[in-house]
């Protein structure tokens, strides 16, 4: 294989990963920001019961983006591996393992999802009994996002470093997106330490500056040609 096709290759496969990347973030805003309100209301289980049953089209549409962020996210993590397993094959082992384990932590939620749909609607159920399931079914949905912040976090790590380490991405790109893995374990450990810090959900806005760049770059870049190969081109292009 040439390099100009190794090359063209590696493109594509960016640009795949970026696809994924790109499915996951639409189906996370959707879920939370447009879906995710309008049935659960934290703090409020018979409030929650009751847009279960009124609304069950709209639980199952978030139901399934939650499914749609465990198999982007999935995605992600696989197709990233590919995209740099040949250069950085350790890095990459830990970006698609840490990726994967972000997918479960999304299932025990989707999980938690259908089991309060399926109480809510179910007959052989006395009402007393589904407040106090759905209370603890959305505790647990709660707390697979907010501890999941971990893995959230730790995948940023190699995802950074490779970038910064290859060149083959904007330098400032690997380092926010590093900067964005910090945050995300801190605010988490902040929140669990049960610290009031009134900027924590700042903590994490490097991540999402980062993710969304890696994301645009990934799709209209693509990724740049190895340090190596570009020099080569350059001592052919100097001898022609």
């Amino acid at each position: 294989m040439t390099e100009n096709t190794e090359q063209k290759n590696l493109i594509k496969t960016a640009r795949i990963t970026g696809f994924w990347y790109l499915m996951m973030a639409i189906t996370g805003i959707l879920g939370f920001m447009v879906y995710h309100s309008q049935i659960f209301v934290s703090g409020n289980p018979g409030q929650t019961l009751t847009n279960l049953v009124e609304l069950e089209s709209t639980a199952r549409i978030r139901l399934l983006l939650e499914f749609g962020i465990v198999i982007s996210q999935a995605l992600t993590a696989v197709w990233f591996y590919k995209l740099f397993k040949d250069h950085y094959q350790w890095e990459a082992w830990t970006l698609g393992i840490w990726g994967m384990v972000n997918a479960l932590v999304i299932m025990i939620s989707a999980i938690s999802m259908a089991s309060v749909i399926g109480i809510a609607n179910s007959d052989l159920v006395t009402m007393k009994e589904k407040i106090l399931l759905i209370q603890v079914f959305q505790s647990i949905i709660s707390n697979a996002w907010g501890i999941g912040g971990l893995f959230f976090g730790l995948w940023l790590f190699p995802m950074g470093y490779i970038v910064i380490k290859s060149k083959r991405m904007p330098v400032w790109l690997g380092r926010i997106i590093i900067l964005g893995g910090i945050g995300y374990l801190i605010s988490t450990v902040i929140h669990y330490a049960g610290i009031d810090f009134s900027f924590n959900t700042y903590l994490t806005l490097p991540a999402t500056i980062g993710e969304f760049w890696m994301i645009g770059y990934l799709l209209f870049f693509g990724i740049r040609p190895s340090i190596e190969h570009s020099e080569k081109k350059m001592v052919q292009t100097a001898e022609y």
